[in-house]
């Protein structure tokens, strides 16, 4: 049986490797269940120091698989995106990534909770929300203006148009630029040095550069999935997501 998501733990990193390439690692309502249950396996795990997520050296994720997600829309807060969110959140361990070809929507959201961050130089981050008539979410309204500044994130979240890994470095979004066969390799490599370090101290130091920060993304998280779930019904969304699905430009002047 083929699995979307691989879940492997060595010498105390945790790695989740997006293993659903043929959909261009994009995720579904199983896979967010999934992802939150692995985390909070991990965190609770004393065997797991670091954790990892990588995908294919062709794609990271291409976010939400339209389909799934137009079947299975994140109705409330205990939606299964939702819970990934807070788990993310929540995960007191050091959180690498190793981020190769296109990392769309939630594909680069999530790098928003990481701690340490890797890309192949193939690597295309993009944050596509409004042009599907939606809003951010996983709080990257309140995180993105806070990393890149404020014109840098209007400009990311604004038009949504890709921005590629070099950019990536500069803004601070990513640690380092790597030929894309030495991405995920370099990652476990970093996430072994940091296994080898004494976890309580890696723990503490987490907690204390994010200390009042995680109220604040929670809140923020909430407030994004509201606004989400009422822009998913609008005329917009509809729009957007009719287009997508027909294979044309989505036509706005309506809306």
């Amino acid at each position: 049986m083929h699995q979307d998501l691989l879940i492997h733990t060595e010498a105390g990193v945790t790695t989740i490797t997006f293993n659903r390439v043929e959909k261009k690692n994009s995720f579904t309502e199983a896979m967010y269940a999934q992802l939150t249950q692995a985390l909070t396996a991990a965190d609770a795990d004393a065997a797991t120091r670091v954790l990892v997520f990588q995908g294919d050296v062709t794609v990271f994720s291409a976010g939400n698989d339209i389909g799934d997600f137009l079947n299975n829309p994140p109705a409330n807060e205990e939606a299964a995106v939702f819970q990934f969110l807070r788990a993310l959140v929540g995960f007191s361990k050091p959180m690498l990534a190793a981020v190769c070809g296109p990392a769309v929507g939630i594909g680069t959201t999530l790098l928003l909770h990481c701690d340490l961050v890797y890309a192949g130089d193939n690597a295309a981050f993009s944050l596509p929300f409004v042009n599907l008539g939606l809003c951010p979410e996983a709080a990257s309204s309140l995180l993105l203006p806070q990393m890149l500044g404020y014109h840098r994130a209007a400009e990311a979240l604004l038009l949504g148009e890709p921005f590629m890994a070099e950019a990536a470095l500069e803004v601070g979004l990513v640690n380092r630029v790597l030929p894309p066969t030495e991405c995920n390799a370099y990652a476990q490599a970093q996430a072994k040095k940091l296994a080898a370090k004494p976890l309580a101290s890696l723990v503490a130091t987490k907690r204390l550069m994010k200390q009042g920060q995680q109220a604040a993304t929670l809140q923020r998280i909430e407030e994004e999935g509201h606004t989400f779930g009422q822009l998913l019904r609008g005329p917009a969304a509809k729009e957007a997501f009719s287009a997508f699905m027909q294979k044309r430009r989505p036509d706005f002047s309506g809306c």
